[in-house]
């Protein structure tokens, strides 16, 4: 059911339809109506096509009926989308009533029936007939989206997962996920019949157009690679336009295209797979082997994330959970799931630097741990830095030697997968061996004749051919210690986390850099599991596990010239609350505007877009005669609301962060921002140091 508004922007239908709507539902005038009970698939649209909110829904109550008063339906939101729920939280956070879990009831519509069979029955129209969610679709994959742009299939939204049951601890990887539980007190990981813990983080397609995850879409890689998704976590919640997205998409097989609101996704046969919906896949294939090995249904999740991730990025896992059908009960970094593994067998205070290094991305933090209080001091990382990179850095030289040797270009992507799958197995080996072979037979014809790759690998070859990769993690520890003005003979212990950390040069030079041995946590490809579902057994029980996060990366704004002023800084403990405040700068100046980003380059462009805070609706008064007060907050989980107040009245005001634009629009509101060059910048100080901001739009 798709409803278009008569309103220009988010903001406007806030500002005068906001009383129709809350947190849990929306009512709407309509003389086709349907019974209580029935189930939509609910589209609100503005004026100009844009969708500002996109559901699973239930018909709670209709109006109207048998004549009285104006027809209309109010429905209770089941699902919705990521950035229907910000949309919705921000209204929350101006609009008391906005906070009900109920659909709103307007005044003066007339009487509201809720029976079940209020609406004689009828056949919908054609139009309205495929709005209905049989049940036998549910966990399914549609195609949805705008006809002129990519079109990405998504989850059947579901019903909301009862908040009940046992919750479990997950890591989501680049290159392996698993999950964790806490039985009798002790965290134990969650296996396979096999024993096996790890589920390869791959989503294929295979020749016969089904969908695999793990194990057999790892399968895929060598004989289809053009069909099997790897590493999609370091690619999730980024711009496709981005400088990382186009660097990383020189390494990968599969093709990724835009969305229609500028992300990434994966073209898997005719359909474009949105990032969120690959990880899910992911998520689900460790739900059913939590369900399998517990005997239960599993619908709650503690989902680890890098250290280093933007807060889109974490907003893009905790979609990923909702598709797969999990209520995800907290995102938590990598690194302090580690500490606590680590922290949980151990009674003396302590610092610690874990050193986490994965599949895809890498994290250094430095904790503080006292008894049952875990507090973060600093962290850094790299989202681009993990064993991919060792992998990346063997397969080339071989076909560089091969290439030399036999004036073969490599062209086929078969074989080029071939040649990563044994580099990786040598390279795993060498952690214990001196040296490996690689053989990988018929990988180019030569003059009509087959031939092989084989050659030894040595531990001093590799540990050349990746010891700038090693170099760049001790450069990071060093800056997380500096952050903080920290010695590394201050540091108690250095955790080892992550299967690349077994790498011996990795040991050797932190070694050298702290003058100690680094520890493991048992299975270093098992401590952030474990941690996980040693905070979400705590979090169930309501124990008194104390965990003070800090913020990765600065979160500010725009001003003009294209500067970056931070708002909320880099290792700001969570959660945290930030005061701001704005002055018009026009005569009769009607709304504000501010572009918010996240990073720690001077220049905003450099950084990553959050989204835009727009201010409506404003008092028509002198220039500088209207103050506004913004409030940033940001949760533990590292995600933030942005709210604002009128100074003159102190009332709040109905405004909007939107974290979704296209492409087009962002580029065209940091270029915007780069021009704003405005003598008069530096006239006002809000409250103290903050600078001018003068950048607003009408």
């Amino acid at each position: 059911m798709s409803v278009r508004l008569p309103f220009a922007s988010a903001e406007e239908l806030l500002g005068k339809y906001g009383s129709n709507l809350t947190r849990g539902g929306i009512y709407l005038r309509s003389r086709s109506l349907k019974n209580p009970g029935t189930p939509v698939l609910l589209e609100i649209k503005l004026e100009s096509g844009a969708r500002v909110l996109y559901a699973s829904a239930v018909v709670s109550y209709v109006t109207g009926n048998k004549s009285e008063g104006v027809p209309g339906m109010g429905f209770k939101f089941i699902t919705l989308d990521a950035a229907s729920r910000r949309f919705l939280e921000s209204a929350a956070a101006v609009m008391p009533h906005a906070r009900s879990s109920e659909p709103p009831v307007p005044k003066n519509v007339g009487p509201i029936d809720s029976s079940f069979d209020a609406i004689p029955p009828e056949a919908p129209p054609a139009s309205q007939a495929q709005a209905a969610l049989p049940s036998e679709l549910a966990g399914r994959l549609l195609v949805a989206g705008d006809s002129s742009a990519v079109k990405a299939p998504v989850f059947e939204p579901a019903p909301e997962p009862p908040k009940t049951g046992p919750i479990i601890g997950i890591d989501l990887g680049t290159s392996n996920s698993c999950a964790a539980i806490v039985k009798d007190g002790q965290p134990q990981m969650l296996t396979w019949k096999d024993g096996q813990a790890l589920v390869p983080s791959i989503v294929a397609l295979t020749p016969r157009g089904q969908l695999v995850v793990g194990a057999a879409a790892k399968s895929q890689l060598t004989t289809n690679p053009k069909w099997a998704v790897y590493g999609f976590k370091r690619l999730i919640g980024r711009p496709a336009d981005s400088e990382e997205v186009r660097e990383l998409l020189k390494r990968f097989p599969y093709e990724v295209v835009p969305t229609d609101d500028g992300e990434c996704a994966v073209k898997l046969g005719d359909r474009a797979y949105r990032l969120e919906e690959l990880s899910a896949l992911v998520l689900r294939e460790i739900k059913q082997l939590a369900e399998a090995r517990l005997g239960e249904p599993v619908h709650r999740a503690v989902i680890t994330v890098p250290a280093w991730y933007s807060e889109r990025q974490r907003e893009a896992v905790r979609e990923a959970g909702r598709l797969a059908g999990f209520h995800v009960e907290r995102i938590v970094n990598e690194p302090t799931a580690a500490a606590l593994a680590w922290g949980s067998s151990r009674k003396k205070p302590q610092r610690v630097l874990v050193y986490d290094l994965g599949g895809g991305t890498f994290d250094a933090s430095v904790l503080e741990y006292t008894e049952a209080v875990y507090e973060v001091k600093s962290t850094g990382g790299d989202t681009f830095l993990g064993g991919i990179d060792f992998d990346s850095a063997i397969v080339a030289q071989l076909l560089a030697d091969f290439e030399a040797r036999t004036d073969t270009i490599f062209t086929d992507r078969v074989a080029v997968q071939r040649v990563y799958d044994a580099a990786e197995r040598a390279k795993m080996a060498l952690s214990n061996l001196k040296e490996a072979r690689i053989h990988v037979p018929f990988v180019a014809v030569v003059e009509g004749k087959p031939i092989d790759l084989d050659v030894t690998l040595t531990r001093a070859q590799l540990e050349k051919l990746t010891r700038n990769i090693v170099d760049r993690t001790m450069e990071v520890c060093q800056e997380v210690l500096k952050t903080r003005g920290l010695r590394a003979d201050q540091i108690d212990e250095i955790v080892l986390v992550g299967g690349q950390s077994r790498a011996p040069l990795v040991q050797e030079r932190i070694a050298l850099l702290f003058g100690r041995q680094p520890v493991t946590v048992g299975n270093p490809e098992e401590a952030v599991a474990l941690g996980a579902a040693l905070l979400a057994d705590a979090l169930d029980k309501k124990a008194g596990l104390l965990l003070i996060d800090v913020l990765p990366m600065s979160i500010g704004i725009g001003l003009p010239g294209g500067k970056f002023h931070p708002i909320l800084s880099r290792n700001t403990p969570l959660p945290a609350t930030r005061k701001y405040r704005m002055v018009t700068t026009r005569e009769n100046q009607k709304s504000l505007e501010l572009t918010v980003f996240q990073g720690e380059h001077p220049r905003a462009a450099k950084n990553t877009w959050l989204g835009t805070f727009k201010v409506p609706n404003l008092p028509l008064a002198p220039r500088g005669a209207v103050a506004v007060e913004l409030t940033f907050e940001l949760s533990n989980e590292c995600l933030l609301t942005i709210s604002a107040r009128e100074e003159s009245t102190g009332e709040e005001i109905v405004s909007a962060f939107a974290t979704r634009d296209t492409p087009a629009a962002v580029k065209e509101q940091v270029r915007a921002l780069e021009e704003d060059t405005d003598p008069e910048v530096d006239v006002f100080r809000p409250r103290g140091v903050l600078g001018w901001l003068k950048r607003v739009f009408s």
